[in-house]
């Protein structure tokens, strides 16, 4: 593997990408960058939005799932006293679980 600036030159001028996508600049909301894309997409250049970009647009709207502050807390107590208990067994068999369904997802 070879590490630093790539060896080819970008490519330029592609008829299927815009020239310059909108960014995100902070303190504005979404909806500037989203008029930025229509008028791309008017222009003639299709745009999805994938699932993953949906759900991170909602928790930033706050519509994410709920979370247990009761249980984060309980943690945090914990941690601070040093009584936390990592279960190892426990996070591998979650990370087979998780991967197996990845697996799952891609196979169907």
């Amino acid at each position: 593997m070879k590490i630093g600036p790539p060896s080819d030159p970008p490519v330029t001028g592609s008829p299927s990408l815009p020239a310059a996508l909108p960014k995100a600049v902070p303190g504005t909301s979404t909806s500037a960058a989203a008029a930025a894309t229509k008028s791309n997409q008017s222009a003639g250049v299709a745009v999805t939005v994938s699932t993953l970009a949906r759900t991170l647009e909602a928790a930033n709207r706050g519509e994410a799932a709920d979370v247990d502050t009761e249980k984060v807390n309980a943690v945090r107590s914990a941690i601070e006293q040093g009584s936390y208990v990592v279960d190892p067994e426990a996070i591998a068999d979650k990370l087979l679980a998780n991967a197996q369904e990845l697996l799952d997802r891609t196979r169907n």
